[in-house]
């Protein structure tokens, strides 16, 4: 009798086992932790500032609304939020990521905020918790994207918001070829000159690249239960802003 064939995840353009893919994730992370916002700026031209503040725009965070940040260790998002006077919670299931969030709070005085590690997959939050749910340039890298959304549905409340900000592949006619080359050749090689690791900005270029397209990845949020989901491109879909509504 032949053996099933064993579940795999991508890591990359690799193939790995499914329970590896947590794992090696997370190590890579420790790893730029320290550079996060360098590994940013490589992968975005320095761009991905503006885009986040695009972001939080979008969310429109209210005093007394609890949050759940998700995949938001270095606390890029919830600083962005801290002025709105909701109540964040940031989670991430990397401490490396969680510590240098907390540091950084410590340096701009900001108060308040809640640092939890959390697997994306299986929350330790109750159901209907949070007003809204945020994960931004994270969800790519979870291992099970259909339970990461079934989890954040699960914990917000009726009536609550989700939004996920994530790379994608442009679709501009011209840009794409320039994109992809910058990315696969320019990127790994930028990662080793300021960061002196090669290899995990190679993972994370191909790591888009084999991200759902942007319809596939709204498709599934409706499919974790979300209502009036909603995409919005950015590049040409080099940068997508995914929201819905849980009602």
């Amino acid at each position: 009798m032949t053996e099933p064939a064993k579940s795999t995840a991508s890591f990359g353009y690799e193939d790995i086992a499914v329970e590896e893919k947590t794992e090696r994730v997370g190590a890579l992370f420790s790893q730029v932790a320290e550079k996060y916002d360098i590994m940013n700026d490589a992968m975005s031209g320095g761009m991905h500032r503006l885009w986040k503040d695009r972001f939080v725009r979008r969310v429109k965070p209210q005093a007394g609304e609890a949050i759940l940040d998700m995949a938001g260790g270095t606390g890029d998002i919830a600083f962005r939020m801290v002025p709105s006077g909701a109540e964040i919670t940031v989670a991430d299931i990397n401490q490396e990521m969680l510590d240098v969030g907390v540091e950084r709070a410590m340096e701009r005085g900001v108060d308040g905020l809640v640092w939890s590690r959390q697997n994306a997959e299986e929350l330790d939050y109750i159901d209907r918790q949070f007003d809204a749910y945020t994960i931004v340039f994270g969800i790519r890298n979870v291992t099970h994207i259909d339970r990461a959304l079934a989890e954040a549905h699960r914990v917000l409340k009726h009536g609550g918001r989700f939004y996920c900000m994530e790379f994608n592949s442009t679709q501009w006619p011209g840009f794409k070829e320039i994109y992809d080359a910058y990315s696969h050749k320019l990127m790994p090689k930028i990662g080793g000159l300021i960061a002196d690791d090669e290899d995990s900005y190679r993972y994370l270029a191909e790591s888009i690249r084999r991200f759902p397209p942007m319809e596939t990845f709204e498709r599934m949020i409706r499919d974790a239960g979300f209502a009036q989901t909603k995409v919005e491109p950015i590049l040409g879909g080099a940068v997508a802003i995914h929201s819905g509504w849980k009602i």
